[in-house]
């Protein structure tokens, strides 16, 4: 035999067994890595909640305009520093306690679902983590966390505005710890964290209840402790106006609001990994949209039939009021079910901001007709379109969530006030909380009247 023809033949023996090695590997390659039919619901879940989350994180833009515009000038730069603050501060109080508190899973030191574990610290997957590791029926941590504290964060803006120009910063701000790190996640975990609410049926698919009327609830407690601004409501019985200072920026927060809005309800979806999911999120876009629409039109014309004029803060209001109404509800509904729901918020802000004035309920951005009051029309009307859902729950799950919320509030405030005032002197209220709690102005080249 040729040299050459033992060389390969040599060569050819050689290759055998690493042609056999390498044909296991790939069989045990083959078993162990997942495919994208298993891997691809936990990613697009996971993009489903990054990409809500940070457009409900955009809502808080929307609020800092929305307040920054209602208040007058000489209490813009509060406001502003009210709202950044608030934000920051949920997003350590909700990693501190929050999260675990909401979501305590097997943690949870009381089985009937009322309470979690306390200073349970969130940690979040290793860096790198593999297929193998993660949990592929829903989500990383990361991103649900991520997604969950925007809500958190939420509720917490609902109260800065209707104690505008005469809170003191810091007390509010210490408000905010307890209702960020407390207060929402206790009772959020009664429904979304598997208490006891969910148990009975109660339905709140995004958070009519859970966290627009809970704002609500806070924000009407620490309205009632703190009074109304000085020289709102005549000795006459006159509501005299207190026009804010810009309605541009108002009406630009109204709509980063709404923009905001599709993360909140659409990643409330919390699964895209489907054919279903994906569609159904969709599904919640349209109707979230119809809703704003609807309640702003309603508001628009109302105002006029009313008051002889339309009134753009009214209609600005209608359009927030129509979204918080269909957020208890927004998947299964009609377009036409999310025009007449959201309707209904529009014509309810414009009876409650008025009624509100007659009680003396000093509320300077309409935030609790717009939360409290629409959140509960969003959250009665739920079992029309969804099955399984029951009026008498729902009334249930309202009243337990607001009575809580309410009284732990109230509480909170008081103490507040008994252990170093939470209102501004009324020198400071007359000339303008910029100055008296920040030494500076939003327009300072603007002279004081």
């Amino acid at each position: 035999m040729k040299l050459h023809n033992i060389l390969a033949l040599g060569a050819a023996l050689a290759v055998l067994p690493l042609a056999g090695f390498a044909q296991e590997a790939a069989e045990v390659v083959e078993e162990v890595a997942p495919t994208f039919d298993e891997i691809g619901p936990y990613i697009m879940t996971t993009l489903l909640f990054l990409i809500g989350g940070f457009l409900v994180m955009w809502m808080a833009a929307g609020f800092a305009m929305l307040e920054a515009g209602l208040v007058r000038s000489k209490n813009v730069t509060t406001q502003l520093t009210k709202n950044i603050a608030l934000f920051s501060i949920a997003a350590i109080m909700y990693w501190l306690v929050g999260f675990n508190l909401m979501y305590p899973g097997d943690g949870n030191w009381l089985s009937d679902g009322y309470l979690g574990p306390l200073f349970a610290i969130t940690s979040l997957e290793p860096v790198g983590l593999a297929a193998a590791d993660a949990s592929l029926d829903y989500a990383s941590v990361a991103s649900d966390f991520f997604f969950q504290l925007m809500f958190c964060a939420t509720t917490a803006s609902i109260v800065s505005g209707t104690l505008a120009e005469r809170v003191r910063l810091w007390p509010f701000l210490f408000f905010t710890v307890i209702l960020t790190g407390f207060i929402y996640p206790i009772e959020a975990s009664w429904q979304w964290g598997g208490g006891w609410l969910s148990e009975a049926g109660f339905s709140d698919f995004a958070g009519s209840t859970l966290v627009h009327a809970a704002g609500g609830f806070a924000a009407l407690a620490g309205a009632l402790v703190l009074g109304p601004r000085i020289g709102k409501y005549a000795r006459d019985g006159r509501v005299v106006p207190m026009p804010g200072s810009n309605l541009a920026l108002a009406t630009l927060g109204t709509f980063i609001l709404w923009l905001g809005w599709f993360g909140f309800n659409g990643g409330s979806q919390l699964a895209a990994g489907t054919v279903g999911d994906i569609t159904d999120v969709g599904r919640i876009f349209a109707n979230t949209n119809m809703a704003a629409a609807s309640g702003a039109v309603a508001a628009l014309i109302l105002t006029q039939v009313t008051y002889g004029k339309v009134d753009l803060t009214m209609v600005l209001n209608g359009a927030l009021a129509g979204l918080v109404s269909i957020t208890a509800g927004p998947l299964d509904p009609t377009l036409f079910g999310a025009l007449w729901i959201g309707a209904v918020g529009g014509v309810i802000v414009v009876f409650a901001v008025p009624l509100l004035d007659r009680l003396k309920i000093d509320d300077v951005v309409g935030a609790i007709p717009v939360h409290l009051v629409a959140g509960f029309w969003g959250t009665l009307v739920v079992p029309v379109y969804t099955e399984g859902t029951s009026f008498g729950t729902q009334i249930l799950g309202f009243a337990a969530i607001g009575a809580f919320v309410f009284v732990v509030s109230l509480i909170v405030w008081f103490i507040l006030k008994a252990l170093g005032g939470i209102r501004v002197s009324e020198e400071a209220e007359i000339n303008g909380l910029d100055m008296a709690e920040l030494g500076m102005e939003a327009y300072p080249e603007f002279a004081r009247g």
